[in-house]
């Protein structure tokens, strides 16, 4: 072989989501810390993106969690997650990702039953309790990043749907939380295609509008993703984010239920201490507790934990050789969706 890259990875899923980590290959990246890396990504070059996340080396129900120097002195580990539009800030299935494989091949040390460790992210600093035996990590609580609410029950016109109600919040990066009744439709495997439809024309359109961004941390800015919310026979949350450009999140979604219960605490549903248990469409499960209120740039935020099982399912390597017509990868709306001119794969 003649590759001009070798990337190696570790596979891993969270309740179906698969969250790949990326252990070793990787060029450096421009910046002082995890935000200003990221927004390099987003901004300046995305070439690292691409190559590790379009085809023919990645997929659409995927994402590339990529280990990056730490700058604070508490995290063992710092990390950011890659996907088909952009990198993303924090995410709640791809930190109980990076948690196991950091724990079960060593690269932090695993104390049983329980170890702590500290993730950095460009949200900040998530704290991730592992519960662990036998060599395996067998459950992660993480303490999230501070969520608050953005605008509730915001009114737009979208074309195709007419007009739609959502709740704007943020649990990590910025979502718009969209009632599915108001569409007729059950989270369920299903109705899957016309979640991922309804979600994509919402957030165009959300994302159309007056810029978002978060008050302490200017790189986290615009809608990340859309979540489908409804409830189950036994009054239990369910949920179903919708990724750019086209598909479900397989997990329950860490950071779009901390936001949810942003939601709820905002409008005096629930109060701190309250346990639900939340599903996703294809029924898996994350425990979500409130734990606690804040402020952030003043204005009131609210504290979640998250539990989840993660689980290791493979290695990987992958390369490229000069020659390859496809160094950036490429994308077709038969897999990824119809909603391609979001991360503009022609350039």
């Amino acid at each position: 072989m003649r590759w001009s890259k070798f990337v190696t990875m570790i596979e891993a899923h969270a309740e179906g989501e698969v969250g790949r980590v990326v252990t070793g290959g990787l060029p450096n990246i421009p910046g002082r810390n995890p935000a200003e890396q990221m927004r390099h990504l987003n901004e300046v070059d995305d070439t690292l993106r691409r190559f590790l996340v379009f085809e023919p080396r990645g997929s659409a129900q995927m994402s590339t969690n990529i280990l990056v120097p730490k700058t604070l002195p508490q995290a063992d580990a710092a990390f950011m997650i890659l996907q088909a539009d952009k990198a993303h800030a924090m995410s709640g299935s791809n930190s109980i990702c990076v948690a196991t494989v950091l724990l079960e091949t060593g690269m932090v040390p695993m104390t049983e039953p329980e170890t702590v460790l500290h993730l950095e992210t460009p949200a900040g600093l998530v704290k991730a309790t592992a519960r662990c035996r036998d060599g395996k990590c067998e459950h992660v609580t993480l303490d999230m990043t501070p969520a608050f609410v953005e605008a509730l029950e915001y009114v737009t016109e979208v074309p195709g749907l007419g007009k739609v109600k959502a709740d704007i919040a943020y649990g990590g990066c910025f979502y718009a939380l969209l009632d599915a009744a108001q569409f007729g439709l059950a989270i369920e495997p299903a109705n899957a295609r016309k979640l991922v439809d309804i979600g994509m024309r919402v957030q165009q359109v959300l994302n159309a509008g007056p810029a978002i961004v978060h008050p302490e941390i200017p790189e986290i800015r615009g809608i990340s993703y859309t979540m489908l919310t409804g409830w189950n026979a036994e009054g239990q949350p369910t949920g179903a984010t919708i990724l750019p450009p086209g598909r479900v999140d397989r997990s329950p979604c860490g950071t779009g239920n901390a936001a949810r219960m942003a939601v709820r605490h905002t409008r005096g549903e629930v109060k701190v201490g309250a346990k639900v248990s939340a599903r996703s469409i294809i029924g898996g499960v994350f425990d979500i507790e409130l734990v606690g209120e804040t402020r952030i740039a003043g204005r009131p935020a609210t504290l979640s934990k998250v539990s989840g099982r993660g689980w290791i399912h493979g290695t990987h390597t992958i390369g490229l050789d000069p020659s390859d017509p496809f160094p950036k990868g490429f994308l077709l709306t038969d897999t990824w969706g119809e909603a391609l001119d979001l991360i503009n794969p022609a350039t």
